[in-house]
């Protein structure tokens, strides 16, 4: 048996759908264990390119069902749209859904807008997909767990408890607020779009046990990165759960978790979207971004560039406890004539020992030999060009854990296994 966890070193969009699709060809499960509607994982392989949203990027393999677990808030219509989208791809679709996640309804969304419409300059940055209200509506107990779907008298109960505590204070914060849809008229709306996936709800502690008694393998996929986790990561400008591999077992629905595997995926570049900090700007990101084609998959939103970060990865690798890293997107940088890594910052605070980066840093630079080639047809380590090679080298001595895949494309088998 083996536990693998899929997490970013970074602050999201490092690459891990196109990972955790990889590694999914051995894996007899592949779960989600946080998050929401509000990332996408870009996924290319035999059956087509998908920005999947909520589905676990193992879903390709049919082999191995997919767990959306109960560290999840979950977008009912989303998900229904998801699926079929991918079940028009002949995808045979093998689900397991929480019967403890939470559900992250139309209204979350309204609120999540209408808030960032009210903090005007001082937004957050959010997708506004409503996960941050539907996390709070859980913590004051107020949230709609998705096994009430199978419930609809306590489905509808729960709904009203809800809107009773709500509504008034949305309409005194946000006079805008116009949301007027009844509790049974909810009810019904939800029970009409879930009904695709209602089937699959389940205690999924369960086959995952199952699982675990047969010795088979597990993954397990978080969503963003170190830098955005609600504790650790560069708050206020975080999501608002927990994207840690420490969180994997208890989002997953095994508590006890000890994972053998942590993989923390990390760009060979530096990129961000939303608000926060990101040292390493670049100067001119245009071009780069353009090439790379770093927009963020569920808003379309042009991505910050910068160098790779030695600092701010550090603290990302070390804070998911990662036993390996997987390296993506390192062909982006063929042709890159001024290639350096940040290896310390400078100014107040420069050990930055976590997130958030409060004072104003100045990056300290290494420059690095940059290479020409086009890499992308390299399928062993050595095949790569010898800068290539000690830009890969530079950065695993740097992070004190072996890069053990190198991407140097979205295909599947454009994955160097060192």
């Amino acid at each position: 048996m083996s536990s693998i966890v899929v997490v970013g070193a970074n602050w999201g969009d490092e690459g891990k759908g196109r990972i955790v699709d990889f590694l999914a060809e051995d894996a007899a499960a592949s779960i989600r264990f946080q998050g929401g509607n509000n990332a996408g994982h870009t996924v290319v392989n035999d059956f087509g390119t998908f920005k999947l949203h909520q589905l676990p990027s193992g879903i390709f393999n049919p082999n191995c069902i997919a767990v959306l677990g109960p560290g999840m808030v979950i977008s009912p219509e989303a998900l229904s749209q998801e699926i079929a989208e991918v079940k028009a791809s002949n995808v045979e679709v093998k689900l397991c859904i929480s019967d403890r996640a939470t559900l992250c309804l139309p209204l979350h969304a309204l609120e999540d807008t209408l808030e960032e419409q009210r903090l005007g300059d001082a937004a957050y940055g959010s997708t506004r997909q409503g996960i941050a209200p539907a996390y709070g509506d859980r913590v004051m107990k107020k949230g709609i767990l998705v096994g009430w779907l199978n419930q609809p008298e306590v489905l509808q109960e729960r709904i009203q408890f809800m809107l009773d505590w709500k509504m008034p204070q949305l309409k005194a914060l946000y006079p805008s607020c116009d949301f007027s849809q009844s509790a049974a008229e909810m009810t019904q709306w939800l029970l009409d779009v879930t009904a695709p996936w209602r089937q699959f709800i389940c205690n999924v502690t369960e086959p995952l046990k199952a699982l675990q008694q047969k010795q088979a393998t597990l993954l397990f996929e978080a969503q963003l990165g170190a830098g955005r986790d609600l504790v650790y990561g560069e708050y206020p400008w975080t999501t608002s759960s927990n994207v840690t591999a420490a969180y994997a077992g208890i989002g997953s629905g095994l508590p006890a978790l000890r994972p053998e595997r942590i993989v923390a995926v990390a760009k060979s570049f530096s990129s961000s979207v939303g608000t926060g900090t990101l040292v390493t700007a670049m100067e001119q990101q245009d071009n780069f971004r353009e090439s790379a084609n770093e927009f963020g998959a569920v808003t379309g939103r042009p991505r910050d560039m910068g160098f790779f970060d030695a600092v701010a990865t550090r603290n990302g690798v070390d804070l998911q406890a990662a036993t390996e890293i997987a390296l993506t997107k390192i062909d982006c940088l063929s042709g890159m004539k001024d290639l350096k890594i940040c290896i310390a910052y400078e100014g107040e605070h420069p050990e930055n020992p976590i997130w958030p980066q409060t004072a104003s840093l100045t990056p300290v630079y290494e420059e690095m030999q940059g290479w020409d080639e086009d890499i992308t047809g390299c399928r062993t380590f050595a095949d790569l060009p010898t800068a290539a090679q000690a830009y890969v080298e530079r950065i695993e001595t740097l992070m004190g854990v072996p890069v053990s895949m190198v991407s140097v494309g979205p295909e599947r088998e454009q994955m160097i296994i060192r």
